[in-house]
Parts: structure tokens; C-alpha cells; sequence
């Protein structure tokens, strides 16, 4: 008996050392979780027939026990190198369903899906038409599919300063080519449908006593003439809501303007014998290559185009369980459900449970500090020669005895 319980105890001594050797071989595994070995004592008998000086049979593994505790962030400065800060698992999807896992060290495929190093799918909440998320379905998170397309300008807001006391300019009718014809201007650009930039300029001439004429031009063509009148303190009388609508000239490249360009003057004044130019915005934008992709806190995933334009594509949808230990492991780094740990509680992060995302940052494995992997492999070394001491004692005093009798 004493030596099946010793070579029980040489057995479960190489189990540990296995479990020990693979979580130090892992000790740089992005998001890796170190285990323990779990292990039980061994009764000949069933637990009725035990008695008060029943002994045991030796020692058995029971089971491979993972560590879920928080590995340090390391930072990257990576746009697709996520670590979650906190409780929870980045949800992938193979094809085959839902893993999980702490690995963050994402990456860009050819179709432009962000995928992990073996090709599962990042999942997503998908963006709402209202700006919001869909949090009843998830779906794989793509870069390239929401390419900034051009948007023809269509509104433009004009924050300037007319001079007071201005008289009517010497030379008329309007020429832009004669700066004698008009008190001031300003240029700006302005985009059609395809996103072409045109040269934009707004003359303005002096009518009389706070009455004022705006016209537009584009590409040195005439997009009309409005007029513009002030109280006597300087702000604008009319039009009441500063709305003039003008009619641009259609370009000969094949793309077009709006039939109607709304110049907004609302907060165009006529102050002092000063023009200044203020601020001239416009709603039209060129079309935008994708340039960079930004990750909030709260797994937001944001793309920025080459146009200043920007597009939420999805946010990442967050994993938690009643019982981690019940998750079984699977190939590369990622975990599955299991009835043990029941189904998985999807969320986003920094609410409630879940951690935050933190992007250009990656989870080092748990066991990186490899100092208390070494003094368990000393322990557990100590183990198995203790056990292979006590099979050698054990197998001397049979010898021993077996000599006995053959004297006898």
C-alpha cells in the first residue's frame, strides 16, 4: 500500500510541475491566466466503510483550477491593442459561436474586420440611426465599410462686420475684377457633390444708409445678389432670420451644387468703420480615406477620415459570469460557456461590472512574474523527491523483508 501511495504522490507531484511548467512557458502570453492544480486524498474504501484509522491510498488530482486575477496593462500605443481594465472578456466569434477572451492584441484582415491572431471576429453593438447603440444584437466589427462619402455644401453661416457709415462704392455695377465696385469681400471654398473644392466669394456693396447687397460668387460665376438691411444699432433687420438663398451655377465636371446655396447672416453686424472678416463656416466636406480609429473607455469605437469627418462604427460589446471557474478553455487564449459558469452577461464597459477599454494597451499574463511560478516548482520538486525517497525506503524494507524470510 505504502507504495502505490508514494508513487500517487510521485504522479501528483509531475501534475503540478505540468501545470507549473505551462504557466511559465505563458509568462508572455497576452491575457493569459495561470492555473493551479487541485488535488484530493484517496481512500481505498467508500466513504461508509471509513473507519476512525482508516488511512489513505495516496493523492489525486482533482482538477486544473485557473487564476482569473487582472494581469498589468502594458502600453503599445497600438490602435487595435485593447486591454480591459477591470471585470469582463472582449466577445470574438469564430464562426462556429461566442468565445471569450482577455487577449486584446487585435488586428485588421484583408476584408477590414477586426480579427484576433487566429481569426475570430471582434463583436460589436452595431450604431443606431439616433447616434445610440443596438444592444439586443451583436455583430463583427469592420474598419472599411463606412468610407466618408463627399457632402455638396449646402448652408453657410457668415459671423462678419460690416463698416459702419460706408457710402456706395465709386464704380458700379458689381465686378469682381474691379475693387473700386464693391466695400468689401471674402473668400472661402465650397464643395459639390463629388467633393471637389470651388472658390467661393461674397462681395458686399454698400446701397445706402444700413442697406447692404451681398452676392455670391463660385468659380468666378454669379450665384445671385441679396439684399441686407440694419437697425441703428448695428444688428441685422432683415432678413428677420438672416437666411439668403442663392442659386450657384452648376459645375461642367459632371458633379453638382444644391439648386439652393442658404447664406446665413444672423449674426453679421455693422459696427465701427472697420470690415472683419469674422467667421465663415460651410456644411461640405470632400470625401475622407480612413486615417485612424479611436476606442473610448466605454469600448466606442470611432473612426476619423481624412476630412475631419467622423463616424461611430459599433461598441464593444463586454462579457461577465456568474462563475469564472465553470468557463472551459479552449485553443488560443479564449474561453466558452459551460452550464457551470452559466451563459455570459453582456454589457458595456465602464457601466455597472464591467471594467473600462483601454486602448494602445495590452493585459500581460498573470504569471509575467515568474518569481512565485518558481518557488511552486520548488515546492512541487521537493514534493516528487520526497515521494521517490519514501518509494525507495519503502521498496529497502521489503527487500529487507523478504530476506528475512527466505533465511527463515
Amino acid at each position: 500500500m505504502a507504495l502505490n501511495q508514494a508513487l500517487s504522490g510521485i504522479n501528483a507531484a509531475e501534475d503540478q510541475l505540468n501545470v507549473i511548467s505551462n504557466n511559465i512557458a505563458n509568462a508572455g502570453t497576452v491575457g493569459f491566466k495561470g492555473s493551479t492544480a487541485q488535488f484530493a486524498q484517496v481512500y481505498a474504501q467508500t466513504g461508509l466503510n471509513l473507519s476512525a484509522v482508516a488511512v489513505g491510498s495516496g493523492a489525486d488530482m482533482t482538477g486544473v483550477e485557473q487564476q482569473f486575477s487582472q494581469g498589468d496593462l502594458e502600453t503599445t500605443n497600438g490602435s487595435l491593442d485593447l486591454a480591459i481594465s477591470g471585470n469582463g472578456f472582449f466577445v470574438v466569434n469564430n464562426g462556429s459561436g461566442n468565445q471569450y477572451t482577455r487577449d486584446g492584441a487585435f488586428e485588421e484582415n484583408s476584408q477590414g474586420y477586426v480579427t484576433t491572431a487566429s481569426g475570430s471576429y471582434l463583436q460589436v453593438y452595431p450604431p443606431n440611426g439616433n447616434g445610440g447603440f443596438n444592444t439586443s444584437t451583436l455583430t463583427d466589427l469592420q474598419l472599411n465599410t463606412a468610407q466618408s462619402a463627399a457632402t455638396p455644401t449646402s448652408t453657410i453661416t457668415v459671423d462678419s462686420n460690416l463698416p459702419a457709415g460706408s457710402s456706395p462704392p465709386a464704380d458700379a455695377p458689381l465686378s469682381p475684377s474691379d475693387d473700386q465696385s464693391y466695400n468689401a469681400s471674402s473668400s472661402f471654398n465650397v464643395y459639390d457633390s463629388q467633393g471637389n473644392s470651388h472658390t467661393a466669394s461674397i462681395y458686399y456693396v454698400n446701397t445706402g444708409s444700413n442697406t447692404w447687397t451681398a452676392n455670391l460668387y463660385i468659380d468666378g460665376q454669379s450665384a445671385g445678389s441679396q439684399t441686407m438691411t440694419f437697425n441703428s444699432d448695428g444688428t441685422l433687420q432683415t432678413p428677420a432670420n438672416g437666411n439668403l438663398s442663392f442659386t450657384p451655377v452648376q459645375p461642367t465636371n459632371g458633379a453638382t451644387f444644391p439648386a439652393t446655396m442658404t447664406m446665413n447672416f444672423a449674426n453679421t453686424t455693422q459696427f465701427g468703420n472697420a470690415y472683419s472678416v469674422g467667421t465663415i463656416d460651410q456644411n461640405g466636406f470632400a470625401a475622407g480615406t480612413l486615417q485612424n480609429v479611436e476606442i473610448g473607455t466605454t469600448g466606442v469605437v470611432t473612426a476619423i477620415y481624412s476630412n475631419n469627418q467622423t463616424v461611430q462604427l459599433g461598441q464593444i460589446a463586454v462579457a461577465n459570469f456568474t462563475n469564472q471557474q465553470g468557463l472551459q478553455q479552449v485553443d488560443n487564449n479564449n474561453w466558452v460557456a459551460t452550464q457551470s459558469s452559466g451563459i455570459a452577461i453582456l454589457g458595456s464597459a465602464g457601466t455597472g461590472q464591467f471594467g473600462d477599454v483601454e486602448q494602445g494597451q495590452l493585459e500581460t499574463s498573470n504569471t509575467s512574474d515568474t518569481t512565485a511560478q518558481l518557488v511552486n516548482m520548488i515546492q512541487a520538486q521537493q514534493n516528487y523527491e520526497a515521494n521517490s525517497q519514501m518509494l525507495g525506503t519503502v521498496s529497502s524494507l521489503d527487500q529487507a523483508l523478504f530476506s528475512a524470510v527466505d533465511r527463515s
